[in-house]
């Protein structure tokens, strides 16, 4: 990272390991305060439940931001079936749960089979509760005041989509795919092509189009 002569502040890239528990507006207010400067972003947001890569540009690399934005991401996820919540993961009201003997049923051979209609160009179906705006609005926010949420689908494109491990109820994934795409949702259709539903128990970012 470059240190511009003025007082304006750095320009550069800056790879962040995010911890759980912040929101990535979190990671860009103490970064700002840190660099002291107000030209900061990030290039991709990543949920509080989730943790791993947050590329954040500074100073005149900001202008990047359209370009980094746009790049695929992969992510290493942890889906745990037999239950849907109302956000898709771990943190959110349990919906349904899943009859103890259906999800017996489930292999990892079983998930395997489905995991195919979910690669390539596919329409995806955002959670309610996410960032996107509705009539100038988050979604979230109308979500968690309880009124009802349609988000219209949009395609989006799942280059990779494979299970590492499974060992009932939950089971470990990799995922590259384009801007757009939410892990969320993706766990949250799998689930429900199984038939017992499911969940986002845990997520990590590990690259940014050629960051890792």
């Amino acid at each position: 990272m470059a240190r511009r002569k003025s007082n304006s502040g750095p320009d550069g890239l800056l790879l962040v390991d995010k911890p759980k528990g912040l929101t990535s507006f979190d990671v860009v207010a103490r970064l700002r305060r840190l660099f002291a400067t107000r030209r900061i972003g990030h290039t991709g947001t990543l949920d509080p439940l989730a943790t791993g890569l947050l590329a954040v540009l500074l100073g005149r690399a900001t202008r990047l931001a359209p370009y980094i934005t746009a790049t695929d991401k992969t992510y290493l996820a942890r889906f745990e079936f037999g239950a849907s919540t109302d956000t898709y993961d771990a943190q959110g009201t349990v919906l349904n749960r899943a009859d103890p003997a259906d999800l017996a049923a489930i292999s990892g051979h079983t998930i395997d089979r489905l995991l195919p209609s979910f690669r390539g160009e596919i329409s995806q179906i955002p959670p309610a509760y996410s960032a996107i705006k509705v009539q100038g609005e988050r979604a979230y926010a109308r979500a968690r005041r309880g009124d009802t949420v349609e988000l219209a689908p949009r395609s989006v494109v799942v280059h990779r989509f494979d299970r590492l491990s499974y060992q009932a109820p939950a089971g470990d994934f990799i995922i590259s795919c384009s801007k757009g795409t939410y892990i969320r949702s993706l766990v949250h259709d799998l689930g429900a092509g199984l038939g017992v539903g499911g969940h986002l128990a845990d997520l990590r970012r590990t690259q940014v189009g050629q960051f890792s």
